[in-house]
């Protein structure tokens, strides 16, 4: 079954003559299907040096000139590796979106709560770097985006709690969504990933080796990246995370309290979407919004 009903199938042979017709010097390294790539993109190896993502979903067809646009200004900044974009491919062969080559950078995504106390500062350090960089001239998040102050979402956020029906507490995720609602908001916009999730970050020997999947990137409330501390995190590893991503912030308890109500909103709002369409995602964001609710 596919995530979306209008979701758009890649295949290797599809890549194959994308590439050969767009990047011929590279038309000779072979594609194989990658690893899984998540809600919104296919993911193929192209050799053994390169990875190629392509969209799923019209959502996501902005990330490939999104990412060549701003992780280049980002990466030298911080300290952990970003997926840079080497080329940016266009649509073709019956494919409508834009695509992208990156390096194939070393790593696996970590499964929760096995990463330790080290890696979890080294994430807190790594988002203390990005929301230092400055934001002159950064796409400030809109909409509904990830960063946006938490009241645009209210009604989204309240609508998917009656949905969810008895797949949550839902009086005690609205008593969790109010207090977020109530924290001071941020002091100043910075940089964000946006989905700090354990699939979009990659770890060898215990040590994070890169954070990928920058479609939520933008200038917004930097509470956005404390969701990280319930995705990823759990007891100490999640308190030192606390510790080292709040630092320097001059609402760390306001924030952490809109760091749970952003942790809402993604967890929340994809349960019902995701429960027949991928089980074991909706799976995933039950557990996101109990660690919530326990915290």
């Amino acid at each position: 079954m596919s995530l979306h009903d209008d979701e758009v199938v890649s295949t290797p042979e599809l890549v194959q003559r994308l590439v050969a017709d767009q990047f011929p010097h590279w038309a000779d390294l072979p594609v194989t299907p990658g690893p899984a790539g998540g809600t919104d993109h296919h993911l193929f190896r192209l050799g053994d040096d390169r990875l190629v993502r392509m969209p799923k979903i019209s959502w996501a067809q902005e990330q490939a000139v999104s990412d060549a646009r701003w992780l280049p200004r980002l990466a030298p900044q911080l300290p952990i590796r970003l997926p840079t974009p080497e080329a940016v491919g266009e649509p073709g062969q019956g494919f409508p979106f834009r695509w992208s080559v990156t390096p194939w950078l070393a790593g696996a995504s970590p499964a929760v709560g096995e990463l330790g106390t080290g890696a979890a500062r080294q994430l807190g350090e790594f988002v203390v770097a990005l929301r230092s960089v400055s934001t002159e001239g950064g796409p400030v998040v809109s909409g509904t985006s990830r960063g946006v102050p938490l009241v645009r979402l209210d009604g989204a956020v309240r609508t998917a709690i009656t949905e969810a029906g008895n797949r949550m507490d839902g009086p005690a995720a609205t008593k969790v969504w109010e207090l977020a609602l109530d924290a001071r908001p941020a002091a100043e916009a910075a940089w964000i990933h946006g989905d700090l999730a354990p699939g979009n970050l990659l770890a060898d020997g215990g040590r994070l080796t890169a954070v990928i999947d920058w479609g939520a990137v933008g200038v917004g409330d930097p509470a956005a990246d404390l969701i990280a501390a319930w995705t990823q995190f759990r007891g100490e590893q999640r308190d030192v995370f606390r510790a080292a991503a709040t630092d320097g912030l001059t609402d760390p308890d306001d924030a952490w309290a809109r760091g749970r109500g952003r942790m809402l909103v993604q967890a929340v709002i994809a349960l019902p979407y995701y429960w027949d369409r991928w089980p074991e995602f909706a799976l995933a964001c039950q557990e996101r919004v109990a660690a919530v609710l326990a915290d």
